[in-house]
């Protein structure tokens, strides 16, 4: 799920996550709203606070397979984004 639904789903939940994580609530509203991508080294500790709701390759759908290339084939990762998705 993206960290917007995630987020959306229940009130309150940018506040935890942002505790859990030990970052910004205003950071979190920003990577909801797209203003800035999530940073790499946030990324496996929302995994982690959201318990695998939402993934890293959620957070990161256009270079997860780069940043993590262990993820790729695992179970509910997705498919790795082709020339041809790309331009898509």
């Amino acid at each position: 799920m993206d960290l917007k639904t995630y987020l959306s789903s229940k009130r309150g939940r940018a506040r935890q996550l942002a505790k859990q994580i030990g970052g910004y609530e205003s950071d979190i509203s920003d990577w909801k709203q797209g203003k800035q991508p999530v940073p790499i080294p946030r990324c496996r500790a929302i995994e982690s606070a959201t318990s695998g709701e939402v993934t890293r390759p959620d957070l990161r759908p256009t270079d997860w397979y780069e940043i993590w290339p262990e993820l790729i084939g695992a179970p509910g990762s997705p498919p790795v984004p082709t020339a041809s998705t790309e331009a898509a």
